[in-house]
């Protein structure tokens, strides 16, 4: 067996291998790190928050709204229970009863918009909460595949680990140390074919004499625009 055909075919495994990996990284990933989920809970979060804030309000309006309404009943029990006879003085209860109703009227208003304001946020709140629950259940059944392929790839893993250590017993020190280095150099690919007279990797037109140098079972020939080593069936 050539030295190319060798490196070759070790390129292939390693290249599995490569995709393997990365696609294991990216399904680890998603598993610890799932944005949808994080912006899910995140508007769950800030919907509960203002829904909150608006029942604090709403209590504190009630309780002015009562308040007021105190000061009315007291007003005007001193108008009606016959203490005052001062025909000023009653004339003073009067204008301020008006004035506290006055008053009165403008917060009942307010504990109307309050009202309705926590009503509103409680859909929110309810929206947030069936959104959540539904990445939620889509996230589970999602992560249940992604744990199933991610078992399978590494069974692949093991099975082209194995693979790579067989290949590799065939091949020589020196052309093994030279495909090692290109594969830093070149983004994992190392070892490209001839296809219609070119190289695969980088479309530079390799001459017949070329492509024989290719087939050598003694040398690796590199190809002469990218440096990647050839293999020529």
């Amino acid at each position: 067996m050539s030295a190319s055909l060798g490196l070759y075919r070790l390129q292939q495994v390693d290249s599995r291998i490569d995709q393997i990996q990365a696609r294991l990284k990216t399904i680890q990933q998603t598993l610890e790190n799932d944005l949808e989920l994080r912006g899910a809970l995140e508007r769950f979060a800030a919907a509960e928050s203002q829904f909150k804030d608006a029942e604090r309000a709403l209590k504190d309006s009630e309780a002015e709204v009562e308040k007021q309404r105190i000061k009315i009943e007291q007003t005007e029990a001193s108008l009606y229970g016959g203490r005052v006879q001062n025909p000023k003085e009653l004339q003073d209860l009067q204008k301020d009863i008006a004035s506290l109703k006055r008053h009165l009227e403008t917060l009942e208003e307010r504990q109307l918009e309050a009202m309705l304001s926590v009503e509103n946020l409680e859909e929110d709140v309810q929206a947030a909460k069936n959104d959540l629950g539904h990445v939620q259940s889509n996230l589970k059944e999602q992560n249940q595949d992604l744990a199933k392929e991610s078992e399978t790839l590494r069974k692949g893993l093991e099975r082209l680990n194995s693979e790579h250590q067989a290949v590799v017993t065939d091949i020589a020190t020196q052309a093994l140390q030279a495909y090692e280095a290109l594969r830093k150099q070149k983004r994992g690919l190392a070892v490209t074919t001839v296809a219609d007279s070119s190289c695969e990797a980088c479309g530079t037109t390799i001459t017949p004499s070329q492509q024989q140098s290719a087939r050598s079972t003694s040398q690796l020939f590199h190809c002469p625009t990218c440096g990647r080593i050839l293999y020529a069936s």
